[in-house]
Formats: C-alpha cells, structure tokens, sequence
C-alpha cells in the first residue's frame, strides 16, 4: 500500500480517498481483450479523471497501452514528460486540438504530440504550417456525425479526405468520431452514427476510432481501429442497464468526528432542510462539496458503516456532512469509525445518480483535501 502523503498523514486524515492501481490496469486489460483486433487507447483527460495522471498514465502503459487521449496542449505536454521518465513511448492525441501557432506547432512536434483537428480551416491552417517545421507535421482528423459539438461536416470532410495534396501536407495518422448515445445501447442514433462513419472510412486507408468506453461493448462493427477507453477504466458502469464489468478503483471514506441524539421534531443542518420524524442518532463527517461530495446529495446521498445504509441528513455543506446513523450498530457508529461515502457498499454509478450528475463528473471533483493512498500489489 502507498500514498501520496506520509502514513502518519494517513492517520490523522479525517477523510481518505483510496485509489486501487490494480484494479485500474484490470479494467484496462477487461477492455483490450473485449476491443478484439482494434488497439485500445486509454483517455486520462482531466488529470486522468482526477485520480492522478502521474500515477494513473504509468500503469496503463504497465499494462500494455501505447495510446494516450488528452484534451489539451498542456496535458499531453505532462504526460509526455512522465512517459518520457521511465513509462516508455506511446502515441499521445490532443482532443481539443492544437493551435497553428509555429510556437505551439513545434512544441507539438518536439513532444511528439498529435492534435486532433476539428475544422477545414484548422487542416488549412496546419497544412500552411508544414513548410515550416520541415516535414509533414502528424495529426488525426475529427469528422461529426451527430454530435454536433466538435468535428466537421461529414460532407465537408469527405471532400477534404479526397484531396490527394491534403497527404502531401499532413501525415494523418487516424479520422475519428465520438457517439452521442453510446451508453444507451438500443438508442437508433448509434447505428446511424456507425452507418455514417463506416461510410466515409470506406477506402481511406487511415486508422478509425469511433467508440469509446459504452461504444466497446455495442458491438465489433463499432470498434474498427482505435477505441477510446475512457470512464470505464475508472471503475464507472460501461453498460448502465447490465451488471457493471468493471472493477472498483475509487473509494472515499469520511471519519465521524461527532454523533448526537436527536428528538422528533429537531432540525438538522442548513436551512432546516431535515427534520427528524422520530428519535435519531446522527454522525457528522468532515467531507462535504470542498472535497468533491456533491452538494446535491443533501437528503438523498448515503453511507455505508458495517454494511449498514445511512442515509445523509440535510444538506452537504463545504466541509461537513451529518448522516443518521440510526439504523447502524451504536459500537460502531463513533467517533474515530468510518463512514464509506464512495465505493464499497455505495456504487460510484449509485452515487452519481443521487446527485443528479454522472460519474464522471464526481470522478474529476474529488478534491486534493482527502488524504489519497494509491494500492498497488507491487508496494505490499
């Protein structure tokens, strides 16, 4: 077992994030085998979803990934740093792209970062730029086919992939697109999205990436050459209407700092939002929205204390949480004991509902404050 902080920094944490490694490269491995012949590529945008990319990104490659997706400039600039101090080499591509700037053309160059352009006038701007940096410089082509957010017109795309001076210019390395409805398997917008992508990779002979973490398991028609395994290496629910595949990689653990009794009538929190309908007994954690965990659970959230559920009491404050603990042994629910807030007996996907968002996002708002301890079978 390691961390990030000293152990004695463990010990006096009143709350605690782990982050199970082992597990992190299980699920990497889980999604390799289910791509089949297409290469799995790992997504660590955001600071690898807010688990550490300086921890995450060498596992991965541990663990046989050679092809990394960010969203921006400076992160595929980190990454290359900490694949370059001993992780090894892999193949980065910059989601958001990168600007046509010579500067930041060469710096992309110099990184051996691959940006992904999103627009004709960023392939017209980067194949201006080509001359200058004294080759053909890399890079992936983003096409929409229903997303409409980022990427070009189908129709315009495929003129532009039939202009044989476009490979004169650029080296283009991979065409990709992103499914709207991936995580809802029956949705029709996948099959149309796939339908329209196959189509214009018809005879094109570049790399295809068109599915990502839910977009694995739609099937082998969807995977073609490149997938981007993204939330799921995290330990999110791929397939939301099935069991979850995955392994658990978070956990997050409050200590319960105070408990009280409470009569029939007495408010509790913020607002007066609770009000006990009978004798209560309630335990307060020094974990609340400062340290990712979420203010919308106020009410609707719940813990976990010696398998017992324990439902959060009023609102979640910036540092505080109170749960009513009456339901769970009175020996247990004490100050010094543990309350699990995330993972273990409350699901990640679980938690996410009850606050109205999904995981990803709780994912990337756990905050630095926990003490964090990456587990690994390798450091016990």
């Amino acid at each position: 077992m390691i961390g990030n902080r000293s152990s004695e920094g463990a010990g006096a944490a009143r709350a605690h994030l782990t982050i199970d490694l082992d597990a992190l490269a299980d699920n990497y491995r889980l999604l390799d085998r289910l791509s089949g012949s297409a290469v799995c590529a790992a997504v660590v945008k955001a600071n690898a979803y807010g688990l550490g990319v300086e921890r995450v990104a060498p596992v991965l490659h541990a663990a046989g990934c050679r092809a990394f997706f960010v969203a921006t400039a400076e992160e595929a600039l980190a990454l290359r740093e900490i694949l370059d101090a001993g992780a090894g080499e892999a193949e980065i591509l910059v989601l958001n792209g990168i600007p046509a700037l010579a500067a930041e053309a060469r710096r992309a160059r110099d990184g051996r970062l691959v940006p992904v352009l999103n627009s004709g006038e960023e392939v017209a701007q980067w194949r201006a730029l080509g001359a200058s940096l004294g080759g053909r410089p890399d890079v992936a082509l983003h096409v929409d086919t229903a997303m409409n957010r980022l990427g070009m017109p189908a129709a315009e795309a495929s003129h532009l992939l039939a202009d044989t001076g476009l490979y004169d210019d650029l080296n283009v390395t991979a065409l990709i697109s992103h499914l709207a409805c991936a995580e809802q398997a029956e949705h029709p917008l996948n099959r149309r999205q796939c339908a329209r992508f196959a189509a214009l990779c018809d005879g094109l002979p570049l790399r295809a990436s068109l599915a990502n973490s839910s977009g694995i398991f739609l099937g082998p028609e969807y995977r073609f050459h490149l997938v981007r395994a993204g939330v799921a290496l995290y330990g999110a629910n791929p397939v939301p209407d099935r069991p979850n595949p995955m392994a658990e990689v978070v956990g997050l653990k409050g200590k319960i700092i105070q408990t009280r009794r409470i009569d029939r009538g007495m408010s509790v929190g913020y607002g007066a939002a609770f009000t006990a309908a009978r004798p209560m007994r309630l335990a307060t954690v020094p974990v609340g929205y400062a340290d990712g965990y979420p203010r919308a659970l106020g009410n609707r959230g719940s813990g976990d204390i010696g398998g017992v559920r324990v439902p959060v009491a009023g609102r979640v404050s910036m540092d505080l949480t109170v749960f009513d603990v009456t339901g769970a042994a009175a020996d247990m629910a004490v100050p010094g004991a543990d309350i699990q807030l995330i993972g273990g007996g409350v699901p990640l996907d679980e938690v996410a509902e009850a606050a109205g968002t999904i995981a990803y996002e709780i994912l990337v708002r756990l905050g630095r404050r926990p003490h964090r301890t990456y587990l690994s079978a390798a450091d016990r």
